[in-house]
């Protein structure tokens, strides 16, 4: 179910023309059926909300969290995804373990979307050795644009942060150590 409720269209209306809509989906082909069409339903009525209201839809697929991940897992969802005639903007996907499973998404996104604008690769709260294992894995994947992490460079600041053990320009330089140290690991430049 969505956050705004049942009159999405007309929530996102209210969003700045420019705003991308985020939506995080955890699906798994393992799930009950039951699940997997009640998500396909609100997958389908947010796809058509962006459309025609003309917002950027970044689709936030996390599979692990509801069972195991293969090679294959998340671009199977993908292809599921794209045969619902629902054709993300962005895709913001967890680390794979293997260029293998990169290469599938890849293949995936060339046979369905050749406008698809990219992935961008999320986090997931990995340790920073975690994450540069997972950066590497996605160093030749075609569609990857960057990544989109959060937890990994400001949960512990902040947690500090909240218990005061550190002030305000501590949390906000280690915060900006952590990211910085993240930029170091992305194997490859930005690309245009």
């Amino acid at each position: 179910q969505f956050e705004p409720g049942p009159a999405l269209g007309g929530h996102l209306l209210e969003w700045p023309a420019g705003h991308v809509v985020k939506c995080l989906c955890h699906y798994h082909p393992d799930d009950p059926a039951d699940l997997r069409q009640a998500q396909d339903r609100a997958l389908r009525q947010l796809n058509e909300a962006c459309r025609l209201i003309g917002r950027d839809l970044l689709l936030e697929l996390v599979c692990s969290k509801s069972g195991a991940v293969t090679a294959t897992t998340v671009s199977d969802v993908m292809r599921h995804i794209y045969d619902l005639g629902i054709k993300p903007d962005w895709w913001k996907l967890e680390p794979q373990d293997d260029a293998a499973a990169w290469a599938n998404i890849d293949a995936v996104i060339d046979g369905a979307d050749p406008y698809c604008l990219g992935v961008v690769v999320l986090g997931l709260e990995m340790p920073e050795a975690a994450l540069a294992a997972a950066f590497g894995a996605a160093e030749r994947a075609r569609h990857v644009r960057g990544f989109a992490v959060g937890r990994t460079i400001f949960a512990e600041p902040a947690r500090r942060w909240f218990a005061g053990e550190i002030n305000d320009d501590q949390a906000i330089a280690e915060i900006a150590q952590r990211f910085a140290a993240l930029v170091g690991l992305w194997p490859r430049p930005a690309q245009t």
